[in-house]
């Protein structure tokens, strides 16, 4: 079998793992492996094919890197949380709360020391597993 069948073959099984996986680098790199077999079939040395094929790998990484940063960073659900109401079960001895919200039950913790223990609550911020309650309505962006 010919040198540039084995380019290709290898081409062919990265864009397979790359459909698995779903992050575009393999397919940058099966690009660059099916060009090194264009160059096998066109007569290259092997050093010149490894040369290209290395080059490729690299050209195509900076550009799906420039891509990936030109787009905007995918929001996350925290936002919606913003501004929901909370039912206060329990208020420890360190000023944390146990709240019940969406179904299961929160640790929380007031805006300031000061806040008052009574009353109706509503989330301001989301830290890590443990919410951020407030007496006023935020605003949600």
């Amino acid at each position: 079998m010919e040198i540039y069948a084995y380019w290709f073959l290898l081409a062919l099984i990265l864009i397979g793992l790359e459909m698995a996986t779903g992050t575009f680098y393999l397919l940058m790199i099966a690009i660059a492996m099916a060009a090194g077999g264009l160059a096998a079939l066109l007569g290259a040395g092997i050093s010149w094919q490894l040369v290209l094929c290395a080059l490729m790998v690299v050209a195509g990484t900076v550009v799906l890197r420039r891509w990936k940063s030109g787009r905007p960073r995918e929001t996350t659900d925290a936002g919606l949380d913003i501004g929901q109401p909370v039912k206060v079960l329990k208020w420890n001895d360190d000023g944390t709360a146990r709240v019940h919200y969406r179904g299961a039950e929160w640790d929380a913790e007031t805006e300031s020391v000061e806040a008052p223990h009574d009353g109706l609550f509503y989330i301001k911020a989301v830290r890590g597993s443990s919410l951020v309650l407030t007496h006023r309505k935020p605003q949600q962006h």
